[in-house]
């Protein structure tokens, strides 16, 4: 059981370290610059609408003359919505050199078939420099601790002579190679 005299030293350091919690915050909140206003464009005028036409007045439009140009709309292209999906891109028509996309994908079939066997994709564990490891996408700045621990027989040795955390080893693991 505590004793008065240690339940008020107790009490007395509560007050103390709330006061300097409060002098903090308040030399934090006068120290910080002010945030900026945030901008707000200015709404775009709205187009007054015509007024639908009656039954009576609806007529067929009139073809342009053959020779008159196309008409061109005075609006300016839309802009995207964000968060809205983004529209489909049309397909390209077949051009001259390549015929139907039917027989461009067998021309691509033809030439992966023909091609040699492909490279392995991958850094070197035991060859690559520093820089090439720290440009492995998700990795950081390690670099320097694989180049540290060489020679690997093994990508899985990233992990066992515990070179690397298991989080950013599931990152490079496709990235890397040894040979």
């Amino acid at each position: 059981m505590l004793s008065g005299s240690a339940i008020a030293r107790v009490l007395l350091l509560i007050l103390v370290a709330a006061l300097g919690a409060v002098l903090v915050q308040y030399h934090w909140q006068t120290s910080a610059p002010p945030p900026e206003p945030p901008t707000v464009e200015a709404p775009t005028p709205v187009q007054p609408v015509a007024p639908a036409p009656s039954r009576s007045t609806l007529q067929a439009p009139a073809a342009p003359p053959p020779d008159a140009p196309a008409p061109t709309r005075a609006d300016p292209e839309p802009r995207p919505v964000p968060g809205a999906p983004e529209p489909p891109i049309p397909a390209a028509p077949p051009s001259p050199e390549t015929g139907s996309p039917a027989q461009a994908e067998d021309e691509i079939a033809a030439a992966e078939a023909n091609a040699g066997p492909r490279a392995v994709d991958g850094v070197d564990l035991n060859t690559a420099s520093v820089e090439a490891l720290n440009r492995l996408k998700g990795g950081g700045a390690i670099g320097r601790a694989i180049v540290q621990h060489r020679p690997y027989a093994t990508v899985d040795q990233l992990l066992t002579k515990r070179v690397l955390s298991r989080a950013v080893f599931q990152r490079i693991k496709d990235q890397v190679t040894v040979r």
